[in-house]
């Protein structure tokens, strides 16, 4: 395991001035501690995540092709007549 300057067991006035993130208790490995580093660039980047859905157009929404109550050709006594004037 490799050294890093947030685990080394310094005390703070003795840590580099750039440390942001420092292990106070435990020993993470290589792993543990490259998963927290992506978790905190996640988190600190400016742009929304990727994986947003948007509300398809309007236009595409293939619900407006479904029959609805009221529309020419809803059974009824006069469907008969409306069934000439299409």
């Amino acid at each position: 395991m490799s050294e890093h300057p947030g685990s080394t067991g310094q005390p703070a006035a003795e840590a580099s001035p750039r440390t942001h993130v420092r292990v106070v208790r435990g020993a993470p490995d290589d792993l543990e501690l490259a998963a927290l580093v992506a978790g905190l660039a996640t988190a600190g980047a400016d742009e929304p995540p990727s994986h947003t859905t948007t509300a398809p157009a309007a236009w595409s929404d293939r619900g407006r092709l479904l029959r609805r109550p009221g529309q020419l050709g809803d059974p009824g006594p006069d469907t008969w007549r409306w069934s000439l004037r299409g």
